[in-house]
């Protein structure tokens, strides 16, 4: 059945147009600017085929950006930040907090500048043949655009789906001249090859996997992998074929890579659900160890420079191993995981991220504690015993140092992970004395 068309008003008000399809945490699939139109899509097979398959785990969101389909066509404004607008109204509308987001092609620079903008609200970025900046390539198709719009979209038509597509190829320029009047079309193609995010690309936190297709030109293999070492932490995907054109050639292969990086964000978060639910979990704890002499020896300013580097680096642990931010203090963080196996490898990611960056002017020691129990839930936060002790085990360690109780050693017994005993310690608030054990974290150990 035909998805039904719904429309989201922008903070410029321009009309734009989106259906949404299937259950499931969502995925934003974004336009390919400006060739796009939703309803006129879905009756191309091989692109129904794949929203279908898509939407048999998740929900997808697609939508027409400004200029094209059934979106307001008459728009002046066709920037990178009026386009991002376009896909802040579509989820504004939905209400969605936390979602997927799959961009292709030219859309590419829009989902990286959104991303940045909202590293909340994107839990994972797929980028799908796409780049930060226009490849140089293309400014070959500027004369053809603004000389023959037939001709220039029955090059770019072949160019997307692969030269040996040439029927298809044809039908698919046919489409592309209904989704965009050629005065709007070479507006909105002339903005997107100025568009220019390599400068944010570091700010990205969002796990980010970029797809390229061997043969698919453009972009290519080379700045496909360029956009991967220029995103923290981002992972390449190269597959077999030559169409930009997801549905076109391998769409099996395509749609097991993204599926199963999107797969192990949904694990992520319901992990983070469930121990957001109650029950048996492991707490976490940091602190900056030096904090208020950091603070008397660089003054406020620069001492919250130093720890908003800190906080970078737990929030992306944390979002990287499924754990649930409680609260920040400051100079610490209380952290949740329904997995104690997840908890550890977190606690290690962090502290090895510290250490990576020991050469920094202002070097940061973090000491990190962890105990599991059956914390009480009430407006967001965790109370009782389990928590307590987590707290003292924490303030118990050096920097450098992460401690954990002997339930959170016997949860994750047989897992891989090395322990130091250090005895039985004395816990202020507590008057048995518990037994703590160091995690070793070095590489060397």
């Amino acid at each position: 059945m035909e998805p039904r068309i719904q429309y989201a008003t922008t903070a410029d008000g321009v009309s734009i147009a989106f259906w949404t399809l299937g259950e499931g945490l969502p995925v934003v699939q974004m336009p390919n600017p400006p060739w796009s139109h939703i309803q006129l899509e879905w009756q191309i097979p091989g692109w129904r085929r794949w929203y279908e398959r898509v939407t048999e785990k998740r929900k997808l969101v697609r939508y027409d950006g400004r200029g094209s389909g059934l979106s307001d066509r008459n728009v002046a404004d066709c920037s990178l930040d009026a386009q991002v607008l376009d896909l802040e109204a579509v989820v504004d509308r939905l209400g969605l907090e936390k979602f997927a987001v799959l961009s292709p092609i030219y859309s590419g620079p829009i989902a990286i500048a959104y991303a940045a903008r909202h590293p909340e609200a994107v839990s994972r970025l797929v980028l799908w043949c796409s780049w930060a900046r226009a490849p140089s390539e293309l400014q070959a198709f500027r004369s053809l655009r603004e000389e023959d719009w037939e001709l220039f979209t029955e090059a770019v038509a072949h160019a997307t789906l692969g030269w040996s597509e040439s029927e298809e190829a044809h039908r698919f320029a046919a489409f592309m001249r209904e989704c965009v009047t050629a005065e709007a079309g070479r507006a909105i193609h002339s903005a997107a090859l100025e568009f220019d995010v390599t400068t944010v690309l570091s700010q990205v936190r969002s796990p980010t996997l970029i797809v390229q297709r061997r043969r698919a030109w453009p972009p290519g293999v080379e700045v496909a992998k360029g956009l991967a070492s220029g995103i923290p932490d981002a992972r390449l995907a190269l597959l077999e074929g030559v169409s930009l054109a997801a549905w076109i050639g391998d769409m099996e292969a395509a749609l097991a890579a993204i599926d199963e990086f999107l797969g192990e964000g949904e694990e992520i978060a319901a992990a983070a659900e469930l121990t957001a639910a109650g029950g048996l979990c492991t707490i976490l704890f940091t602190d900056v160890e030096g904090s208020t002499a950091l603070t008397e020896r660089l003054g406020d300013a620069k001492a919250r420079e130093v720890l908003r580097r800190h906080e970078r680096i737990v929030r992306e642990a944390l979002q990287a191993h499924g754990g649930s931010e409680v609260k920040t203090m400051g100079d610490g963080f209380m952290a949740s995981f329904s997995s104690a196996t997840r908890a550890l490898e977190c606690a290690i990611a962090m502290q090895r991220a510290f250490a990576a960056h020991s050469e920094a002017a202002e070097p940061i020691r973090m000491r990190i504690g962890l105990n599991a129990g059956e914390p009480i839930a009430e407006e967001k936060d965790l109370f009782g015993t389990a928590v307590n002790m987590a707290a003292r085990i924490a303030a118990k360690a050096e920097g450098g140092e992460i401690l954990a109780s002997d339930v959170v050693r016997q949860l994750v017994a047989g897992k891989g992970f090395l322990f130091s005993d250090r005895g039985e310690v004395e816990l202020r608030g507590f008057e048995e004395a518990v037994r703590l054990y160091e995690v070793r974290w070095q590489e060397e150990a």
